[in-house]
């Protein structure tokens, strides 16, 4: 929106041409996320107070979480709100790619905002019924996977990057990308959804990986970068640094408000979106092995969900203390701040690695 309107100025005024510059736009677009978060946030979150939308906590979990019952939740629309003015407004908005990325996100983000409400009116924490939140996920993240496929315009587009291999891919084919890119989809924004459960557990580490894949978009997008580097050349996916950049300016935002002890929670309407976020990005980049590896806290909190649950259904016992495994380093002692704060220095090193792999093949 804004990229038009320079646009038109730089014809008569040439200062206003620097607007056109990508990486300006992106900076632009994490201010104005920042900006957007510190003005709306405090209202944001008196409103909802004032709406009693109150955190609902589980009596199975640990006791040390019961004081944050009644904290204000939903606050993940705070990060959408930002995110989609941002964009809107430093995007190019003939850009395909940024279009589909931010329409999943608001997609998924609908999606948790009907969860969220059904465990604040109905006082259950468990929310939409699975079977229909899964549902809802897949005609979304299907819906983009076939758009994604559809429009592709180079072979490179549908292959499966290995990283640290320079000359290594695994030709998916059409029907392949549909179903990996669903796959990742779905899969990232579950992930981001079970690590959401303790302060500022889940905002940073997303934060860190959007930002990385910001620089992924950024040199895919750039023809004599990505032919230097090694990864495919995308036409259009650098556009989405600036997608990336308000996610990254939104969730620090965020993070003000969400450190602990935390004042608001994003709910699912912020971890389902920023989680589908993250996986359609990665995989117009083409960049899905390296998100498993930026993203590791996450994959391992899943893992660590579908152990317990295997192993109790088949065994009758549990392999961790409580799952997803942030709870249980709880319930060994430690304390919730160090939880969060090793499990942000992890993902710290561990998009470090990923964004090696722009360098070591």
């Amino acid at each position: 929106m804004l990229l038009w309107l320079f646009q038109t100025l730089g014809e008569g005024i040439p200062a206003f041409n620097v607007f056109g510059y990508l990486t300006l736009r992106a900076v632009m677009a994490v201010l104005t996320a920042l900006v957007i978060s510190f003005v709306i946030g405090p209202w944001m979150i008196d409103r909802l107070k004032i709406m009693k939308f109150g955190q609902a906590v589980r009596d199975d979990g640990p006791q040390t979480h019961l004081v944050k019952a009644g904290t204000p939740t939903m606050g993940g629309a705070l990060i959408l709100t930002a995110v989609a003015v941002s964009t809107l407004l430093w995007m190019d908005l003939t850009n395909k790619y940024v279009w589909v990325a931010l329409l999943t996100t608001l997609g998924f983000g609908i999606v948790g905002w009907v969860d969220d409400y059904k465990k604040i009116v109905h006082r259950n924490p468990k929310g939409l019924i699975a079977r229909w939140k899964y549902f809802w996920q897949s005609v979304f993240g299907l819906g983009a996977a076939i758009y994604i496929a559809t429009s592709t315009d180079l072979p490179a587009q549908t292959e499966l990057i290995v990283p640290f291999f320079k000359n290594v891919v695994i030709p998916l084919g059409v029907v392949g990308f549909v179903v990996l890119t669903y796959f990742v989809i779905v899969g990232s924004s579950n992930a981001v959804n079970l690590t959401d459960g303790l302060d500022g557990l889940a905002i940073l580490p997303t934060v860190m990986v959007a930002a990385a894949l910001g620089i992924f978009a950024y040199v895919a997008g750039h023809a004599v970068f990505a032919k230097y580097l090694g990864v495919p050349h995308i036409p259009g996916a650098g556009e989405l640094v600036v997608f990336c950049g308000a996610i990254a300016g939104a969730g620090l935002a965020f993070l003000w408000f969400n450190a602990y002890p935390a004042e608001v929670f994003m709910g699912d309407v912020g971890a389902l979106a920023l989680g589908a976020a993250l996986g359609v990005v990665a995989v117009i980049v083409r960049q899905e092995i390296v998100l498993f590896i930026m993203g590791g806290v996450f994959v391992v909190e899943t893992l660590s969900v579908i152990i317990q649950v295997a192993s109790f259904k088949t065994t009758g016992k549990r392999v961790f203390r409580m799952a997803p495994l942030h709870h249980h380093y709880e319930l060994k002692g430690w304390k919730e701040t160090q939880v969060v704060v090793r499990f942000w220095i992890i993902t710290m090193m561990l998009v470090l690695i990923g964004l090696s792999t722009l360098k070591l093949r």
